[in-house]
């Protein structure tokens, strides 16, 4: 029997969440509560339309033309992993169709079905928050073993991994992040590239209209030069 998942919104033809084009599910439902959110929108589970695997795969279909060889279909969040048995069956759907998958999660969630998950994607886009336990139970709410516990199995697997990191000034710009940063690189295999994404305010909208206070509202976005400075470095050997 096919499982339905919530789907909190579609994007047809994006170009920020993996390779090429995507055609992007973000899914409902999220157990962290990450201070810089930009989809608050999506932490409730069962508060958004419900669709069948089939149905999603479809929609993603008729965007195949569009895809060229690099794009194909991203499923995000909210938390993917917390439909796993969902995401599974729409990336079998997918598989059959010939599109490419891909994964944005935090990582936070390893079991059978998220192992099932897993052996259906493309990619993986892994978002590793900040290099401290401290940090990550403060500000993400689960301790840093988490996502490194998932790292873990999925270079044992070896599917090719983005590591992706929203730079906050006050927080994580600065050389021990770097640092944490080089050394897990170095022990997965499975990560090919590392995006630092500047953080942004330009949710605070999404806040705002549904009654809640934006935890990181007074946290600067860093410059184009603070930007430059954290890539060199981590370039830098």
């Amino acid at each position: 029997m096919s499982v339905k998942g919530y789907v909190s919104s579609i994007q047809s033809m994006g170009t920020l969440d993996g390779p090429g084009v995507r055609f992007v599910a973000f899914l409902q439902g999220c157990n962290l509560r990450c201070g810089c959110c930009h989809n608050p929108e999506t932490w409730e589970i069962g508060k958004a339309e419900q669709y069948s695997a089939e149905e999603i795969a479809s929609k993603a279909e008729r965007f195949k033309n569009y895809f060229g060889k690099d794009g194909g279909i991203t499923l995000s969040g909210g938390e993917p992993l917390l439909q796993a048995e969902f995401c599974a069956e729409i990336f079998a759907e997918c598989k059959k169709r010939g599109i490419n998958t891909c994964l944005d999660t935090s990582g936070s969630i390893i079991n059978d079905n998220v192992k099932t998950l897993l052996s259906l994607t493309d990619r993986i886009l892994l978002d590793i928050k900040y290099p401290t336990n401290e940090q990550y139970l403060q500000f993400v709410g689960c301790s840093i073993e988490k996502p490194l516990e998932f790292l873990h199995y999925v270079n044992q697997q070896q599917i090719p991994v983005t590591l992706r990191q929203v730079i906050i000034p006050e927080l994580n710009a600065n050389d021990q992040n770097i640092q944490f940063l080089k050394e897990i690189t170095k022990k997965h295999s499975c990560i090919d590239k590392v995006e630092l994404l500047p953080f942004k305010k330009i949710c605070k909208s999404k806040y705002d209209n549904l009654g809640m206070s934006f935890a990181f509202e007074n946290y600067t976005s860093p410059t184009e030069e603070c930007m430059k400075t954290l890539e060199s470095k981590l370039k830098n050997k």
